[in-house]
């Protein structure tokens, strides 16, 4: 089964960051990427997105109010926030919009987690 994960993150070394420590994990996943909360709202409009790894400080639109769309329009899909912002309000908003949380620097120790339970939820369907 070809995945599909979005990275969503205005940082370009966060994005290649966070993309190492994914292939490292999942190199048969396919990985797409945007700079903005809209990029990514764009990207999961036209093609077929299975997971999602959100940052949470970006310019325009903050990372949970993008999970929280995203969670309107694809209700199963795994989403993480990825913050340095390693504060409880942020874990627990993150959690309210039933999103992981990925503390940043990003990396296959801090992503594995999340990375496992979304592709056991994918294969099983759920």
């Amino acid at each position: 089964m070809s995945v599909t994960i979005l990275i969503v993150d205005d940082s370009k070394l966060a994005r290649i960051v966070a993309g190492k420590a994914l292939t490292e994990l999942q190199p048969d996943w396919q990985r797409v990427e945007a700079g903005s909360a809209a990029q990514g709202l764009e990207i999961v409009a036209s093609q077929r997105i299975d997971v999602a790894l959100i940052d949470f400080n970006m310019t325009e639109k903050d990372g949970l109010a993008l999970a929280a769309e995203l969670r309107a329009l694809r209700p199963d899909m795994p989403i993480a926030i990825i913050t340095a912002n390693i504060q409880d309000e942020v874990i627990a908003r993150a959690r309210e919009v039933g999103a992981g949380f990925v503390p940043k620097p990003v990396t296959t120790e801090s992503l594995q987690g999340f990375i496992s339970g979304a592709a056991l939820r994918l294969r099983s369907g759920k």
